[in-house]
């Protein structure tokens, strides 16, 4: 028998939001609910009717439970109208150099960094460790504030593998270490997405990060 062709794959439907299960579950209790409260007035006994009190009670209710599901649809619509609006406003940043602090992607390059020294130090060194922890690189640095090009090497001067990296940088004075400092990573932005309602931005090393850790922004280097 030939294999047949030309079908594709039918993808199981995305799970939906919890905000979108929220007001989906709210929707259908308020549907419930306006069909209990008309059966009510279609049967009740025209003898012994409703007590207004009752029925006052439950129009309350009623009308709670609509302005829930109103409120809910109108706060999920802003939402994505900000988050849409956020993502536009970031597209001016595309090919501009980030500052942002945290992990360091290394791809093979080397890598823009600047590292912060304290007042008083006679020396400095970066440590870099891998994601288990493990240092695999110290180099010396100039005892103060400034820009730092880290080649991505071990400390046998061998490349290392691209991955995630944490690079921290060593205050000392006398052979011992006075302060550690995170440094800053400094990349292009090559992209601006729309990732679960926030905006991500990924840099040129292949690492995404969140708009909101952003420190500065700078023209790219020539």
């Amino acid at each position: 028998m030939e294999p047949l062709t030309g079908l594709a794959p039918t993808l199981p439907p995305a799970p939906p939001s919890p905000a979108a299960a929220r007001s989906g579950a709210l929707s259908s209790d308020f549907e419930t609910f306006l069909k209990m409260l008309t059966t009510q007035m279609r049967n009740q006994d025209p003898l012994n009717p409703i007590d207004s009190a009752d029925f006052a009670v439950q129009l309350a209710t009623f009308s709670s439970v609509e302005q829930q599901v109103l409120t809910n649809d109108l706060l999920s619509g802003l939402g994505a109208q900000m988050a849409t609006l956020g993502m536009g406003q970031l597209a001016g940043w595309i090919g501009l150099e980030a500052e942002v602090a945290g992990p360091v992607r290394f791809a093979g390059a080397p890598v823009s960094l600047s590292a912060t020294v304290a007042r008083g130090a006679d020396a400095a060194e970066l440590i870099v460790t891998n994601e288990q922890g493990v240092i695999i690189q110290r180099m010396p640095i100039a005892p103060q504030s400034g820009p730092v090009l880290w080649e991505g090497r071990d400390s046998l001067g061998l490349p290392l593998a691209s991955g995630t990296y944490r690079v921290t940088a060593h205050s000392l004075a006398q052979g011992e270490t006075i302060a550690r400092h995170e440094v800053h990573l400094h990349a292009r932005i090559d992209e601006a997405r729309l990732d679960g309602g926030a905006v991500r931005l990924v840099l040129e090393t292949g690492q995404a990060v969140d708009a909101s850790d952003v420190l500065g922004l700078r023209p790219p280097a020539l």
